[in-house]
């Protein structure tokens, strides 16, 4: 089975995480400024067998959409343009940055650490890709 990438999508920078081969378990895998994401992801896609790309959609907790929405739908049709054989998905994101925060101070890493912001969008990448794995 092919692997599955997720995307936690931000304007300076976009979270990447991907599945084992089951589609099982999602682990972090980067924190990329935005401008690479598409070569980025070229460059993964060509070593990775990968057949799914989750992307966290932004929504408010009455599930309209946020400020950011548009940016994300305009970055889900590049996507689709760009990797037509992907199957592109969105999940609600809702309270992933949230969670991620919240997980790294539960694991014990120091406070200087937490204020690397790549690292909330690495954590938030696997909490999307996982919420997907465990619900599709």
């Amino acid at each position: 089975m092919a692997k599955a990438v997720g995307i936690d999508y931000g304007t300076k920078r976009i979270g990447i995480s991907i599945s084992d081969s089951s589609q099982i378990i999602a682990t972090s895998l980067c924190a990329i400024e935005n401008k690479h994401i598409f070569s980025f992801l070229k460059e993964l896609l060509e070593k990775e067998e990968v057949d799914t790309i989750v992307i966290g959609e932004a929504k408010n907790l009455d599930t309209n959409e946020t400020d950011s929405s548009k940016q994300i739908y305009q970055f889900v049709e590049k996507l689709k343009n760009q990797f037509p054989k992907i199957l592109i998905k969105t999940i609600d994101e809702r309270f992933t940055s949230k969670i991620a925060f919240q997980s790294i101070i539960d694991s014990g890493i120091k406070k200087k650490k937490r204020k690397n912001k790549s690292l909330i969008d690495k954590v938030s990448a696997t909490i999307i890709l996982q919420d997907y794995l465990t619900y599709k």
